[in-house]
């Protein structure tokens, strides 16, 4: 329970109402198991017990679809098909896309995900995806 006395599942409701994507209710009742807590379910995320806050009250500023990318890679197992490491969990493919960003050749690993990335089909932005 919160300080308010509300479940981080009632809190996510009460925040999203009819719009509470799915994942976000997983996202929170994850958070509600017994001996877990949004610290705990952020730190297998490898972020702040305020990112999974902000999300379940909806005020998280940042990229939902990132958010979910982790969650769905860290607690369902979920994975894509990268063209240079086969399947993958979601949050690896964030985590390689997020360092596609900017060119490090600091090893042949780096320097191939660079290049695997920058063609990929889920690292284009809808406005750079072609007609």
């Amino acid at each position: 329970m919160s300080p308010a006395g509300k479940t981080p599942v009632e809190r996510a409701q009460e925040a999203w109402g009819a719009e509470l994507p799915e994942w976000v209710l997983a996202l929170a009742r994850e958070c509600a198991r017994p001996g877990m807590s949004q610290s705990k379910v952020a730190g297998r995320l490898g972020r702040s017990g305020s990112l999974v806050s902000q999300v379940l009250a909806r005020k998280y500023p940042g990229d939902l679809q990132a958010v979910q990318d982790l969650f769905e890679g860290v607690f369902r197992n979920a994975t894509v098909t990268c063209p240079a490491l086969g399947h993958i969990p979601t949050n690896e493919c964030r985590d390689w896309r997020d360092k596609q960003r900017q060119f490090v050749n600091v090893n042949a690993l780096r320097v191939r995900m660079y290049r695997a990335c920058s063609a990929c089909p889920r690292c284009r932005k809808p406005e750079e995806e072609p007609e």
